[in-house]
C-alpha cells in the first residue's frame, strides 16, 4: 500500500492518514472498499479532490538524467540509445540517440580513456546530457561519481557485481573485466 504523496502504479491501494476520503477525480478508482490507482504516478490532493496526472515523457534537456543502453563502441565514442529521461520512461520504438565522447568519461586524466575499457555492448548506462549534440544525437557525460555502468552482463550471462569506480566481477566464474561503474545510490 502507498500513502499520498508516493509514487503508486495502476492497481496500487492508497491509504489516507485523515477523515473523510477525499472525492476521487481522474487516475483514481474505488474497489473492494480501498482507493486504487489507474495510472502511474503520484497522488495529489486538489481542495477535496484526490488525483493522478499522467506522468508524460519529454526528450532530453540538458542536465537531464537519462539512461540507456551501449549500442556501438568506436575508440573515440560509445553511441547509447537513450530510453529514460529524469526517471521517465519514454513509449516503445521512442528511444534518443546520444554519444558519449573519451572526455565525457570521467572528470580526470580525460587523455587516457579507453572506452573499450569504460564500456561494452549492451551496458545500462546512467548519464546526463550536456548539449544536445548535432541533429541526430545528444552529447552524455559520465563524468561524476554517480553516473556510469549500473547493469552489465559478463561473458559467462550472469549479471556483474561492481569492484571498485573501474571494475566488475562475474559472480560464476570470478572475472574481472573493466568498467566505468556508477557508484551505488544508496551508499
Amino acid at each position: 500500500m502507498a500513502s499520498a504523496g508516493e509514487l503508486v502504479l495502476p492497481g496500487q491501494p492508497i491509504i489516507f492518514a485523515r477523515r473523510p476520503v477525499p472525492q476521487l477525480g481522474p487516475g483514481l478508482y474505488a474497489r473492494d472498499d480501498q482507493i486504487r490507482a489507474a495510472l502511474v504516478g503520484i497522488p495529489r490532493n486538489d481542495a477535496a479532490t484526490l488525483t493522478i496526472s499522467r506522468l508524460r515523457p519529454h526528450p532530453p534537456a540538458p542536465n537531464s538524467v537519462v539512461l540507456g543502453s551501449i549500442t556501438r563502441l568506436s575508440p573515440l565514442q560509445a553511441m547509447i540509445a537513450i530510453t529514460v529521461v529524469d526517471g521517465v520512461p519514454l513509449p516503445h520504438g521512442e528511444e534518443f540517440v546520444g554519444v558519449i565522447r573519451t572526455q565525457d568519461v570521467r572528470a580526470t586524466e580525460k587523455d587516457r580513456v579507453k572506452i573499450a575499457d569504460c564500456f561494452r555492448g549492451g551496458d545500462v548506462v546512467r548519464g546526463v546530457v550536456i548539449s544536445l549534440g548535432d541533429a541526430r544525437s545528444y552529447f552524455v557525460t559520465t563524468a561524476r561519481n554517480d553516473l556510469g555502468v549500473i547493469f552489465a552482463t559478463s561473458e559467462a550471462g550472469a549479471t556483474m557485481e561492481p569492484v571498485s569506480w573501474q571494475e566488475m566481477r562475474c559472480p560464476k566464474t570470478g572475472r574481472i573485466e573493466k568498467r566505468k561503474c556508477a557508484k551505488p545510490e544508496n551508499l
